[in-house]
C-alpha cells in the first residue's frame, strides 16, 4: 500500500542557507537567496553579516557589473539594492529587472531621502525604500515584510506518509514526533518539498545551501542528503544518477 501524498504549495523555491540547528526564533522566517549591491564596504559587510543572522543566503557586491553577472547566474528571490553605485546609478539596474517577468523583489537603500526619491524609486519598481542611515534590525524587518507579500497565499504542507513538513513554520514531524535539521539540512528538504517528483540538479542544490564566494566540496551535497535521509527515511529521497535528486511523491509502506 502506498502512503498518500498531499501538496498545497506552487512550483517554487526559496533557498535557505546558514549552518547550524533550527532555532525557535526563524520559525516564522522565509529564508531567501539576497543579493546585496552597496559599495561602502563597512556597511556592505555589516548588511550581509545580519541578514545571514536572520536565516538568508546572502551573495554582496559593490558594482553593476558584479551584481549583472550575479543575476546571470543565479535566481535570487530578493535584491538589496544602493542606488549610489561606482559605476552607475542603481536604477538602472532596477528598471531592467523590472522590464523582465522576473518575480523579484527589490529594495532601495540610499542617502538620497527627499520624498521625491522615494516617489521615483518606487513608480520605477521597488518594493520598499529605506534612507541612510539606517538600522540593521529595521532592515531585517522590512526585508521579512516583503517576503511575507511575495510568499503564495496557500497551505505550504506536505505529508508523506507519517511524515508532515510544515513549510510556513519550518516544523517537520515523523509520525508525530518533531525531527530537528540543522539549516541547510532544511534548505535542501524545503527545495526538494516544492517540487516534488521533480529533479533537482545538484548545481541548483548548490545554489541554494551556499553562497557565491563559500567553497563547496565534491561530496557535500551527497553528505546533506545522506543526513536528511537518515532522519526520514532512505526512500523518501531518490538519487537520479547523473541529473540529481528527487523528493518522491509516494513510497512503499
Amino acid at each position: 500500500m502506498k502512503p498518500t501524498l498531499t501538496f498545497f504549495c506552487p512550483d517554487a523555491a526559496l533557498p535557505a542557507g546558514t549552518q547550524g540547528t533550527m532555532c525557535s526564533d526563524r520559525t516564522e522566517t522565509i529564508a531567501m537567496r539576497i543579493l546585496i549591491v552597496e559599495d561602502e564596504p563597512h556597511l556592505g559587510a555589516a548588511v550581509q553579516e545580519r541578514v545571514r543572522q536572520a536565516g538568508h543566503t546572502v551573495d554582496w557586491f559593490t558594482t553593476l557589473d558584479d551584481a549583472h553577472a550575479a543575476l546571470a547566474a543565479v535566481r535570487y528571490d530578493c535584491l538589496l539594492l544602493d542606488l549610489g553605485l561606482p559605476d552607475g546609478s542603481g536604477r538602472t539596474l532596477l528598471r531592467e529587472i523590472r522590464n523582465t517577468p522576473s518575480p523579484m523583489a527589490i529594495l532601495i537603500t540610499t542617502a538620497e531621502d527627499q520624498i521625491s526619491d522615494r516617489i521615483a524609486g518606487l513608480s520605477e519598481g521597488a518594493d520598499d525604500y529605506l534612507a541612510k542611515p539606517y538600522d540593521l534590525e529595521e532592515l531585517v524587518a522590512r526585508i521579512a515584510a516583503v517576503a511575507r507579500r511575495y510568499r503564495p497565499l496557500v497551505d505550504n504542507r506536505l505529508a508523506v506518509g507519517d511524515i508532515e513538513i510544515d513549510l510556513d513554520r519550518k516544523r517537520l514531524t515523523r509520525a508525530g514526533q518533531t525531527i530537528d535539521l540543522t539549516a541547510r539540512e532544511w534548505a535542501l528538504l524545503e527545495l526538494l518539498a516544492r517540487r516534488p517528483g521533480a529533479i533537482c540538479s545538484r548545481e541548483r542544490i548548490e545554489d541554494a545551501l551556499y553562497s557565491l564566494e563559500e567553497e563547496v566540496g565534491s561530496n557535500t551535497i551527497e553528505v546533506f542528503v545522506s543526513r536528511v535521509r537518515k532522519k526520514l527515511g532512505a526512500d523518501l529521497i531518490r538519487t537520479v544518477r547523473g541529473r540529481g535528486y528527487c523528493l518522491e511523491p509516494s513510497q512503499t509502506a
